[in-house]
């Protein structure tokens, strides 16, 4: 026999509403009260109802999160994260793969907003004024992930202090002339690593030889950047991300080129890969779990403010870190 509301309530010694809103995402219950209510759920064996929730809410009980490329382990990394963290606050997740195509994104935008409380935006392809837009397409709340625009809540990775910081140890190994393999101009991301290269290009201690735009994936690195690369006389290379390093690295190892005896290469994101290739590849650490996390609290601070009560869009930056393996070395280091 299916365990009741009332018999939760009476277990945990509280009214049927408490229980409403202590197992309701964002309900407005006490921290203590909360885990009393849902320690009794679960020793009764107590599962909401969703449907009637919904109903009594018009709450549907489901997140959607959009992103660019699927077959990216760093999109993957992102989608495992939310799922985690919405599932702990009683939400299944709706994933689309937009193929990095904004006429799709758009699409998936219209497609899930009636399934969803909210939606996670991560790396939107959309330019600033079709973002603006999607208060026409839209009337659910949305998070941009790894994208910073003006009226937009968002949780983004500094990337310009992890460029700095790649750049530093390049130099710190004796490299004076570092090659940059940027990755598609007009995003946010690319935008954001870019500046952290001219950040150091204006100082004297390195030259920063400019290879251009590739696509973000493994034949970006292949395909012609890595022999820029090689003809410019650089002794390091820095990818736009861990794909495009594994690219230059394939295509340096066809040239019979060493890594990082005679080449030092360094990526970006750290994705679970970067840690098991030969050799283990040096990369910027991009927070994607904490960052999926902290997308999904903030979608739900602003899905339990009250009707009518507007919410200022926050904007959370988080930390990046240089990881060192062993894709980089000192020049002349056997």
């Amino acid at each position: 026999m299916q365990v009741t509301i009332r018999e939760v309530a009476k277990e945990a010694g509280v009214s049927p509403s408490t229980v409403s809103r202590a197992l309701a995402p964002g309900g407005t219950v006490s921290e203590v009260t909360r885990e009393r209510v849902r320690a009794a759920a679960d020793r009764l064996g107590y599962r909401p109802n969703r449907a009637a929730r919904g109903l009594i809410t018009g709450r549907t009980g489901h997140v959607g999160v959009i992103v660019p490329d699927l077959l990216n382990p760093f999109f993957a990394d992102i989608c495992k994260g939310v799922q985690a963290r919405a599932r702990g606050l009683g939400h299944t997740v709706f994933v689309s793969d937009t193929e990095r195509d904004e006429g799709l994104e758009m699409d998936a935008i219209r497609t899930l907003t009636p399934e969803v409380d909210g939606l996670v935006l991560a790396a939107p392809q959309l330019s600033s004024e079709e973002l603006r837009s999607l208060n026409r397409v839209t009337d659910k709340p949305i998070i941009l992930l790894h994208r910073k625009e003006p009226g937009f809540a968002s949780v983004t990775a500094d990337l310009v202090e992890g460029m700095t910081d790649a750049l530093t140890h390049l130099h710190a190994l004796g490299h004076r002339r570092i090659a940059y393999v940027g990755g598609p101009r007009s995003t946010w991301t690319a935008q954001e690593r870019a500046a952290g290269i001219d950040a150091m290009s204006t100082s004297d201690k390195v030259e920063i030889i400019q290879v251009g735009s590739v696509a973000p994936h493994f034949d970006g690195g292949v395909t012609g950047a890595a022999d820029v690369v090689l003809a410019s006389g650089a002794t390091a290379v820095v990818a736009f991300n861990d794909i495009v390093a594994f690219g230059l690295i394939s295509r340096f190892t066809a040239r019979r080129v060493r890594v990082p005896d005679e080449m030092s290469v360094v990526g970006c994101d750290d994705i679970a890969l970067a840690g098991m290739a030969a050799p283990p590849l040096t990369t910027v650490h991009v927070p994607k779990a904490h960052a999926a996390r902290a997308a999904v609290d903030l979608l739900f601070r602003i899905l339990g403010t009250p009707a009518g009560e507007d919410v200022e869009p926050l904007q959370r930056v988080l930390p990046t870190h240089l990881v060192v393996r062993g894709s980089t070395a000192a020049i002349g280091q056997p």
